[in-house]
């Protein structure tokens, strides 16, 4: 039986207030409005401070009330001011609007391959590869949306037609495929838009599981993998559970397979298959601009509250990798590695099934497991022997990662488990990536 998860967050969402003086930062904005359109944009830019994100957000996918079955991790903005909002606004000088559905509040392909140093990579990589894509339930407007995406940001098409996308249930049917659900249909969209932002130049496997069941799900990562998927992108989890050791064996173990799982949303605990052996498991940060650094990005550990942030923790079931070695923790370690998850830094997603079409922000670990999976990609394909989980461990402490250092997502008895500190952690692993040295072997 699984247990349940220490700290999950409410169906209704929380607020992320800002972290440093919101209130000070946002009437400071608001006086900008006094000088109207007088000055030059540089003028204005210099009068107001730029506003701390401050957003409030709605789960996509209910929390499961039975045991074996998953949620998505996928986190839709519903009001205030991203990063980017703030961040755009702060350029031109001018007062953050709210956000509306007609154009994108978070941040797109270039902003990511850039935070991540893989813009010469994403330019020029990945072309033959299949990233593929596990969800539960069909999102019937999945390819569309894609569409609206890769042309917004000016990538190239990726249809059915073209050969670069296609949709198959966990048996591999094209024709019959699962029922529709709204919530994993937001999550689906969150994946492909960010499959596609990482790596453009791949082929894209989308896999629908018919249920949000351990064994289904499980099914389709088999499925993706007998397809030819050499990159596997997981955006859920469920609580522990003493069957995980056998789940592992049965859906996970895949030599020279990249699979990356979001390492869950509930602040620290574990989760599985986060803490499967044979995974990636990624968890989340805070992602903003800053002039102040070489790279022009910074990170900390994403934390909303106790119980809203990214996951992390020791795993009470499966057992240690031969190749991480902290000590604090006996069995599994979450995470490995990490990227952008919090709502408040969140990304642009395209999506139109069971919502208003338009444009969202979206955050969550299900935002870091699909960006993961396509650094993996633009890496090129693993060798057949390999766990590509171990990869990053071999570049740990180099320039090929950007250690977070800053943050926690809770408390903890051993404090690296809960809290980032130089080198391993378990909220953000070894870091983030730069470039994709970290990814290859």
């Amino acid at each position: 039986m699984r247990t349940t998860h220490p700290q999950r967050p409410s169906a209704s969402g929380s607020r992320r207030l800002g972290r440093i003086g919101a209130a000070a930062l946002g009437t400071a904005a608001l006086v900008l409005a006094a000088f109207g359109s007088a000055g030059s944009a540089d003028a204005q830019a210099s009068r107001v401070a730029k506003v701390t994100p401050h957003v409030s957000w709605t789960r996509a996918c209910a929390t499961p009330t039975k045991t074996d079955v998953a949620a998505c991790n996928a986190k839709r903005v519903t009001s205030g001011v991203t990063e980017y909002m703030s961040e755009k606004a702060y350029a031109k000088g001018v007062t953050p609007k709210a956000a509306d559905a007609s154009t994108p509040s978070g941040f797109g392909p270039t902003d990511l391959q850039a935070a991540y140093g893989l813009t010469s990579a994403a330019a020029s990589n990945g072309s033959g590869e299949t990233i593929a894509i596990v969800d539960a339930y069909n999102d019937p407007n999945a390819e569309a949306d894609l569409a609206t995406y890769r042309s917004y940001y000016g990538l190239s098409a990726c249809t059915t037609a073209n050969g670069c996308f296609k949709k198959v249930s966990q048996t591999g049917s094209t024709t019959s495929l699962p029922s529709s659900n709204t919530g994993w249909a937001e999550e689906i969209s969150l994946d492909l838009d960010m499959a596609s932002a990482i790596c453009p130049n791949c082929n894209i496997l989308l896999v629908e599981a018919k249920s949000a069941t351990i064994a289904n799900l499980g099914t389709a990562v088999n499925e993706a993998v007998t397809l030819g998927a050499k990159y596997v992108s997981n955006s859920y989890g469920a609580s522990e559970s003493s069957s995980d050791t056998t789940y592992d064996t049965s859906y996970f173990k895949h030599t020279g397979v990249a699979i990356t799982v979001s390492a869950g949303d509930s602040g620290y605990g574990a989760e599985w298959p986060a803490a499967s052996q044979y995974v990636t498991s990624v968890g989340g940060t805070a992602l903003t601009k800053a002039t102040s650094t070489t790279r022009g990005w910074t990170e900390t550990v994403w934390k909303t509250s106790s119980t809203e942030g990214t996951g992390s923790g020791c795993s009470a079931y499966d057992p240690k990798p031969s190749w991480q070695t902290d000590t604090g923790c006996s069995k599994r370690t979450i995470s490995d590695v990490s990227a952008v998850a919090d709502p408040a830094t969140g990304v642009a997603v395209y999506d139109s099934y069971g919502i208003t079409a338009g444009w969202y922000t979206f955050g969550g670990t299900s935002a870091s497991s699909p960006i993961i999976a396509g650094v993996y990609a633009l890496a090129g394909t693993p060798s057949t022997s390999s766990y590509p989980a171990k990869f990053p461990y071999t570049a740990a402490g180099t320039s090929a990662l950007n250690d977070v250092t800053s943050g926690n997502n809770g408390t903890c008895t051993t404090s690296y488990l809960c809290t980032a500190t130089s080198g391993y952690d378990g909220p953000t692993g070894w870091g983030t990536p730069e470039g994709v040295a970290a990814f290859t072997g």
